[in-house]
């Protein structure tokens, strides 16, 4: 018998909303910091700290996705969503500058793993 829901779909959906907020505010956030810190005189740790944060993120994201992608695939539901999410969240842990689309495909992944629809067989 195939599970119609599982638990890892809406997490990794809940997930992407948040890295999608996340991913939309580190550009304005890395470059707040970089101008703070040189302007008084910093070693450049701080700007390094606050963008470790923003790659931990997109790396739970791709582990979560992952797990999603196995799990939804033996249960008989469609992995398009979780697609979508790995390739959005390696986009962001490839470079920061590629955050446009890794927000654009989190937001379609998160539609995708929200509805959870079984597979054709």
């Amino acid at each position: 018998m195939k599970k119609t829901k599982l638990g890892i779909n809406t997490t990794a959906a809940i997930l992407d909303i948040i890295n999608a907020i996340l991913f939309t505010t580190s550009w304005f956030v890395i470059t707040f910091m970089a101008f703070s810190e040189s302007f008084s005189g910093g070693d450049g740790s701080q700007t390094s700290g606050i963008g470790t944060f923003f790659y931990v993120m997109a790396g739970i994201g791709l582990i979560i996705h992952i797990i999603g992608l196995v799990k939804s695939k033996k249960a008989g539901i469609s992995i398009v969503g979780h697609i979508l999410g790995i390739i959005g969240c390696a986009c962001f842990v490839l470079t920061a500058l590629l955050a446009f689309p890794a927000i654009v495909l989190l937001i379609i992944a998160s539609v995708f793993c929200f509805r959870q629809t079984p597979t054709r067989e």
